[in-house]
């Protein structure tokens, strides 16, 4: 299997809890939710494991998993498009994500 562009650079990339934790440092744009946009970058930019690491982190600083983008849909929403990625909705979902449509409820 051939990986996506943005999933291919972090691979041998070291994590560790302090450099998962730098992930918190990056602003969101102009427009844009904070919250929403931590987790998107993190996604990106993490291996399984460590993206699972973070998202503990992301819980306990009282973030907010089901933080929607500029369109109304939350990373689950977006994860879910990505076939090959399900083991990263998975953990969203353990987390306590769920899909825009339901995340009001």
């Amino acid at each position: 299997m051939s990986l996506k562009k943005d999933k291919q650079k972090v691979l041998g990339e070291f994590f560790d809890d302090d450099r998962i934790r730098e992930f918190f440092n990056y602003p969101a744009p102009a427009g844009v939710n904070l919250d929403f946009h931590l987790l998107e970058r993190a996604y990106r930019g993490m291996q399984l494991e460590n993206f699972e690491t973070f998202l503990r982190f992301y819980l306990q600083q009282g973030h907010d998993i089901n933080a929607t983008n500029r369109d109304a849909r939350t990373l689950l929403d977006l994860v879910k498009t990505h076939t090959a990625f399900g083991d990263y909705a998975e953990a969203l979902e353990a987390a306590g994500a769920r899909p825009a449509a339901d995340a009001g409820s």
